[in-house]
This record gives structure tokens, sequence and C-alpha cells, in this order.
């Protein structure tokens, strides 16, 4: 530990500065407001002084921006606001796509960014498209989340001399603190589609870490108060849901009424309260489910925006997974008597409300609360006799997550973390403590972070909980053209945060050391590239052997005239690795074979009308005719600034994979099989964009994949396969999984939606492989299919707006 210590200490004293420049802009206070019309011939903009003189981030890092941009701030008792314009030659050229909120299409855009605690660190961002498509994300130490959405107002406008924008952001939709005089961070940000141009106002340089660290200075903001921040957002959805069960007494068709809403409330100028009572799901984007044959869960990504918005601090240490809240229920997997079958048994337990409550203190200090509790959930058995029982699954349950982050000097923070969950009943609690930390140098140019947590697990009867922990730490170069960093990364046999988190592999001890080198500036034909390295090794937690050895490497490059972008990488395992996990029983391992991977990938220049992306991989085995081969083609065409079309194609072919396939608890046999497994996925997804505020998405997509079994083995405890002629079974499926999702949505008011969906699916696994595309496919679509049809309305009401229009009478 001590040499630890030195190391960083050395680092720290062979600095180099990154010293620059911080520029300053003034906001004014005004009394007549600018109109929020994308014309700038308001009083408001005639005074005052504009922060102009962009730098270049992209293409020619550190030069003056090839086009003019002036941006004026005023404020008043309500609201700041920006006025911004961004001067084109050409304006008939300027690019701008339509396309959903937070995104950016083929398009030019213009930015701001406020740090308003000045930690250089956190931060929001609020964007307009030169569509006029409103873009707004949350900064932290965990990146940027653009699934935070808030209400402010924007509108721009093409004239003879480019485009402009008007923004309006209500104090109500910012967290700052209570002083006179406010202090924030700002910087502006252009983007000019045509040339690929990235300009800021205050230089942001690509080969220093981080970016809210290189803001420039907003002053002149005084006497300005946090508004009461109460807004509520009452929703009613209806639902009607046909699935033929065909069966007598038990009707094809289901129908529901719901109702509910979400509160935003602001506690004090700096926390904010968001609560969802009855929340209603139904119309987020279908799963894509996968056939998994591995030891680990599918993660699945979360569609649903309570959990998404706002969550940069939940989501410290890694240890949330918020699909676990409304997630398969812990006995989901019944074990049946003779005679009895499951009439039902849902896959997904009823979340009765959540609570999120986050802010940041004026000594930077940020807490976050979140709880959550989800009903009891029940599966319905029918016995030999007729006679229906219930079935207790999941009992209630109680999610709950704690934070402390305090930003620090020189982009650092330090964090504590927490969370419970806790079930009614005999089934077992459990709770996880953790800390998380980032120090960087005063230049930023060297640092070190890392986390521990201790996992505690509480069964009913047990005096002691099963405890668990796991440290990792990195330290290393984090700014500059090379960078390294050296990791370590424990976790302990009983380490398991899995009831509010996902790690999927524990009890291991693993250390790499990783290199890379960076160009951000044109040279020959490119406009950057870079490559990376690197070797790991990897050790079991307990007991103490070997477990892996790997090495890799990558490279990028993005070229001048036609900016293709293309790159590709090897992955080399020297040694036979012991695969602890495939075999589903502790204490055994499978050596795993020798293998070595190569993979290109290409992605052509979006701002045509026709674009194609492509990846192509293939690893070899030093073991038999065992190899897996992948490629992908995403051809996406653009009709006009309206209407867009992308097709995903994608095909994995595993030649004599090796894989688990049974655990005899008889013989106490652990079975394994060689098998080809082919898996075709073809994916649709077209949007025709009516405004900035409606849209019409349709997202198609055919999962395909199936696992021929051409051996059987049996493992032996040196982790070894024997052949298994006595093997009776079949293993062999066919998987589909086949989704339609239709959106219509309207943001008829500020913050108020109207949405229509349309959901088709059809989910079928057998035993049978089918070896033709077509008769699969017919088979498929053949098959029983849920639909479902639901329209759901939002309402936004705020509390300053009705004061004001009050007060207006």
């Amino acid at each position: 530990m001590k040499r630890l210590f030195l190391f960083i200490s050395f680092f720290q004293l062979i600095t180099f500065s990154f010293a620059q420049e911080i520029k300053q802009v003034k906001a004014l206070r005004v009394m007549q407001v600018p109109k929020i019309d994308g014309v700038l011939d308001d009083e408001a903009w005639k005074e005052g002084i504009s922060a102009t003189d962009f730098i270049q981030r992209a293409l020619k890092p550190g030069e003056p921006a090839l086009r003019k941009t002036e941006v004026k701030i005023v404020y008043d008792d309500v609201a700041m606001y920006v006025g911004a314009m961004m001067y084109d030659n050409q304006p008939d050229s300027i690019l701008r796509e339509l396309c959903q909120r937070d995104n950016e299409a083929n398009s030019d855009l213009f930015g701001l960014i406020l740090d308003t605690y000045n930690d250089d660190i956190n931060g929001y961002g609020f964007f307009v498209t030169s569509a006029g498509v409103q873009i707004d994300a949350r900064y932290s130490s965990n990146g940027q989340d653009f699934n935070w959405n808030a209400v402010w107002q924007s509108q721009i406008k093409i004239n003879e001399k480019g485009w402009a924008v008007e923004f309006k952001i209500p104090y109500s939709a910012l967290r700052f603190p209570i002083v006179d005089e406010q202090k924030w961070g700002v910087n502006f940000i252009r983007k000019v589609r045509k040339t690929r141009c990235v300009d800021f106002w205050n230089e942001v340089k690509p080969e220093v870490n981080g970016m809210i660290n290189q803001s420039g200075d907003l002053l002149g903001i005084s006497n300005i108060k946090s508004p009461v921040r109460l807004s509520v957002t009452p929703y009613i959805s209806s639902y009607i849901e046909n699935y033929p069960f065909n069966k007598p007494g038990q009707s094809n068709n289901s129908y529901s009424l719901n109702g509910g809403m979400d509160i935003k409330y602001g506690i004090n100028e700096s926390f904010t309260m968001d609560m969802t009572l009855v929340p209603d799901f139904g119309q987020v984007q279908s799963d894509n489910k996968v056939l998994n044959l591995s030891p680990f869960e599918v993660l699945y990504n979360e569609n649903r925006q309570f959990f998404t918005e706002g969550t940069e601090l939940f989501n410290k240490g890694g240890l949330f997974y918020s699909r676990r809240i409304g997630g398969t229920p812990i006995n989901y997997n019944l074990q049946l008597k003779e005679g009895e079958t499951i009439k039902s048994n849902p896959a997904s337990t009823q979340l009765i409300n959540a609570t999120k409550v986050s802010g940041r203190t004026k000594n930077n200090l940020g807490i976050g609360i979140f709880n959550a509790t989800t009903a009891d959930t029940y599966a319905v058995i029918t016995d030999s006799n007729g006679v229906e029982s219930k079935v207790l699954t999941q009992p209630l349950t109680n999610y709950n997550v704690f934070v402390l982050d305090q930003a620090l000097k020189n982009n650092s923070y330090i964090s504590l973390i927490n969370t419970n969950v806790t079930r009614d009943g005999g089934i077992y609690d459990a709770n996880v403590t953790a800390t998380a930390f980032k120090f960087t140098n005063k230049k930023n140019k060297y640092g070190i972070n890392g986390n521990g947590a201790l996992s505690q697990l509480y069964y009913s009867g047990f005096s002691k909980p099963d405890l668990g922990y796991s440290y990792n730490a990195s330290v290393g170069k984090i700014s500059g053209s090379f960078l390294y960093n050296a990791d370590v990364a424990v976790k302990s046999d009983k380490f398991d945060p899995n009831d509010l988190a996902i790690l999927y592999i524990n009890n291991t001890v693993e250390t790499s050391l990783n290199l890379s080198y960076n160009i951000y500036t044109p040279v020959w034909k490119l406009n950057e590239y870079s490559i990376d390295g690197g070797i790991g090794y990897s050790r079991l937690y307990k007991p103490d052997m070997f477990w892996n050895l790997t090495i890799y490497g990558n490279g990028y490059a993005n070229f001048t005239k036609s900016y293709l972008s293309t790159g590709g990488g090897f992955n080399f395992s020297p040694l036979t690795t012991l695969d602890h996990w495939e075999p589903r029983i502790a204490g055994h391992y499978y050596v795993y074979p020798k293998n070595y991977s190569l993979s290109y990938w290409i992605s052509s220049d979006y701002r045509k009308r026709f674009a194609i992306d492509g990846n192509i991989s293939y690893r070899y085995f030093d073991e038999n005719n065992r190899y897996n081969v992948s490629f992908g083609v995403a051809p996406r065409y653009r009709v006009n600034n309206k209407l867009s079309f992308i097709y995903n194609f994608h095909r994995d072919y595993l030649n004599d994979n090796i894989g688990f396939v049974n655990f005899n608890e008889t013989t106490q046999f652990i079975n394994f099989g060689r098998r080809n497994v082919f898996t075709t996925t073809n994916q649709l997804n077209a949007t025709y964009i009516f405004t900035n505020k409606m849209s019409l998405t349709l997202r198609c997509r055919h999962y395909w994949s199936q696992a021929e079994y051409k051996q059987y083995y049996t493992l032996n405890n040196n982790g070894l396969l024997i052949d298994d002629a006595l093997y009776a079974g079949n293993s062999n499926v066919n998987f589909n999984a086949f989704n339609i999702d239709l959106v219509y949505t309207w943001q008829f008011s500020r913050g108020s939606e109207m949405s229509f969906v349309w959901k088709n699916a059809i989910y079928t696994s057998g035993d049978v492989i089918i070896k033709q595309f077509s008769n699969d496919i017919e088979q498929t679509i053949n098959s029983p299919q849920t639909n479902s049809f639901s329209i759901k309305v939002l309402y936004y009401l705020d509390y300053s707006m009705l004061q004001r229009k009050k007060s207006n009478k």
C-alpha cells in the first residue's frame, strides 16, 4: 500500500499544465423579457456584450471557429433567456432533419451548458437543433444523461444571415445555491453538420479529461430565488389486449382503464422530490428477448421514464439496476406436485409507488434518496381435481437507495451509497453499503478512482448475515494524447449485490494494464485516430487459482474527405481458461480452450441520404473445428427531413460450441453438449416526424435463434469432457421473438402528451430445428400472438404557470 501512495505522489510531481484562459460573460437583468420566437429584434438583445470568438473542438482543435456565433444572456425574476445567432453564408444549405426529442439527427445544433454549483462536475445541458428539436441533459461524474427532461421554451428561425435561436429556461428547471450573487460555470456549443465542425465558446480540449471542468464563467445574475417548484402530471390510459386462449369460459380479449399521476415538488432551492403513484408502463418499448444459453441473466435496457430520468446520483457505484423493481418474482419458478398445472403466473411484479428525492447543497454535497414498493404477487395453480389455489411468488417488497456525493476540487468526488431490499414475511432481505471516489491532481492529468462495497444477506432464522465484499481501484494518466492506467478489482466469493444491482461474476481477483494513444487533429488523410491495448490477468478469489489471461488491442480512424469511420481489434487468450460458471454447480469448472479473435467495423457518412454501417468478427478456438463468425449490416435511408428508415441485419454462427446442458441430481453428473448455434436478427425502424412535437415511429424486430446438439458429454472433476453415450435427452431449441411497436406521440402543450401505441408480440420455443428461414417465419407468424392497443394522455400542471395566469387576470 505504501508503494501505491508513493507511485501516485510521483505522478503528481511530474504534471504539466493544461491551464487555459477562462472566458467570462455577463448576464443582464431586464424588465421587458424577449418574446421566444427565434427573431432577435427584442429590446432585451440590444444591450450587453455578446459571447463570441468560438474555438474549434473538431475538426481542428484549438483553432478559431470557421463561422461566427454570437450569444447573449438576459434574465428576470422568473427565468434566464438566451439569444444566439449562428452566422452561415449559405443558409439554404443548413441541414435540419426533424427527429424525436433528445436526438440530433442530421442537423446543426446550438446549446448551453450550465454548472450552477461551479463544481466542475455536475451540470445541465439545453440544446436545440436547426430543425427546432429540443435536447436536454444532466451531467455528473457518471457521464451525461439525456433521459432527463425539463420543461422549457425554445424557438429557431432560419434567416438570410444563418439561423437564430431563443431559449427561455425557467428557474424551476434548475437548482442553484441561495446567494446574492450567482457565479455559474457556462459554455456554449455549436455544431455545423455539413462540415462536421464542433465549436465551443470556452475552449474544450479533447486531450483534457472532462468537459464541465472546461467551462467559462457566467456572471451578473443576482437576487434570484428558486420558485415554488410544484408540478403534477396526471394520466389516464386505456388498454385493449387480445390473445387467442380459445378456452371455454376464458375470453380472448381483456380491457383496462388506468389512472395515476407523477408529482414533482421542490422541497427547497436545491432539492426536488419526484413521485409516481400507480404508474403505468404498458406503453414502453418491447424488450429484445433472446435465447440465453449462458449461466448469466440477460441485461435489459430500462425504458421506463421514471427510472431513467434524473437518476445520476443513484447510479453511483454501479449498485442500482432499476429493472429489479417490478421485475420477475423471486419464486417465479414453481415446483409443482403431480397433477398440478399453472393457470397464471405473472412474470413481473406490480409497482405501487416510487419516490426519489435528490439535490445538492451550496457546499456541493449531493444527497439522493430513492424508495419504491411493489405489491404481493401470486400465481394460481390448479390441482388434479380442478381446485385452484394461490401461491405467493413475491411478497410486498420495499426497495431503497441512499446516496451522499461530495464534489471536491480538481474534478474529484467521494460518495457513500447504501441500497436495501426488505421483503415481507420469511424470505431474505438484502443490504449493500459502498463508497466510490475519484481524485485527480490539480492539473487534471493524473487520477485515481475506485470503490468498495459490503453486501449483507439476512435470512430468516439465522442470527448472522452472509457477508461479502468487493473493491477496485484504477490509477493512471487521464489527460493528454498518451493515456494509461493500472487496475485491480477484487470480488469475494460471497459478494452478492444482485437484489438491486446486476453482477454477473463474483469470486474473482482481476488485474489489468491499459494503454491508449489518441490524435485529435487532422494528420495525412485522417481527421483523428486512436489505438489502445492492454493485458488482463485474473484469478479465482477462493480457492486461489488461475482463471484467465487476455491480451487485446483496438484501433479507430476517421477519414478527412469521406468522413468514413472504421476500426477493428484483436483479442488473444494464450492459455486455457478455467471457467467456473458454465458448469452451474459450485466447485466445478470447465477447461475453456485457447482462443483468438479479430473484429472489424465500418461506418459511412450519416450526412448523406444513404449511409451504411457494417461489422464482422471471427473467433477461433484451439479445439477441434470450433469457431465463431459474426457479421452485420445496417443501411439507413433518409427520404426527406421528415421520413427515414434504418434496417439492421445481424447473424451469428457458433460452430461446435460447447456448453452446459443438464445436471442430474440422481447421478450428480454435469452434462455438456457440442452444438451449432445459429442466430439471425432482422430489425426495421421507420420514423415520420410531422413536426418537432408530433411523431409516428415503427419498430419491427424478428429474432431467430437455434441450438442443434451434435454430441453430449459428462464433465470430469479435472474440467475436461468425456463422451456420454447414455444421455438420452433432446436439448435442441428453436426460439423466435417477433415484436412490432407502433407509436404515435403528440406533445399538445408544454409537458403534456398524448400517445397511441399498438404492440404485437409472438414468442415461440420448441425442440424441432427449422432449417429454412421462410418456413420459420411462416410458423412464427401463424403462432398465437398478443395484440395490445392503448391510448394514454398526460397533462402537465405547473404551480408557477397557474400563479402567473391568475395574476394576469
